[in-house]
């Protein structure tokens, strides 16, 4: 799993590509990464999961701690341009009623205040 990061006005996006899986990593790197924002003052964060083949369970626990501590230290964390495998995953696991996801980068960007 490889991360890149980007600035745009106050919002931190990564974007993910590879696999979030236990066994290659995936899911210390991007904890690790959402600690980092989070130290650097980030607190809109918007992960770019358009790059991300697979997610296994692991993978998804790790999305989910990254959403957790985003809103414990009073940040948002969003994601973006989903793929089928991805979205079908988080209807089913019902995660996709708790994380706020956009097609589109102008408007995850406009959900948070912040402008393209």
């Amino acid at each position: 799993m490889k991360l890149e990061e980007r600035i745009v006005g106050s919002v931190a996006i990564v974007t993910v590509t590879g696999d979030i899986t236990l066994n290659k990593g995936g899911d210390v790197l991007l904890k690790d990464k959402v600690q980092s924002l989070l130290h650097q003052g980030y607190k809109d964060l918007l992960i770019d999961l358009s790059g991300v083949s697979y997610v296994d369970s692991a993978g998804l626990g790790e999305l989910v701690q990254a959403y957790v501590t985003t809103r414990n230290r009073g940040g948002t964390l969003r994601l973006l341009n989903l793929t089928k495998r991805i979205r079908d995953l988080l209807v089913v696991t019902k995660l996709l009623t708790v994380f706020e996801a956009y097609d589109n980068e102008s408007a995850a960007l406009a959900s948070f205040g912040a402008s393209a």
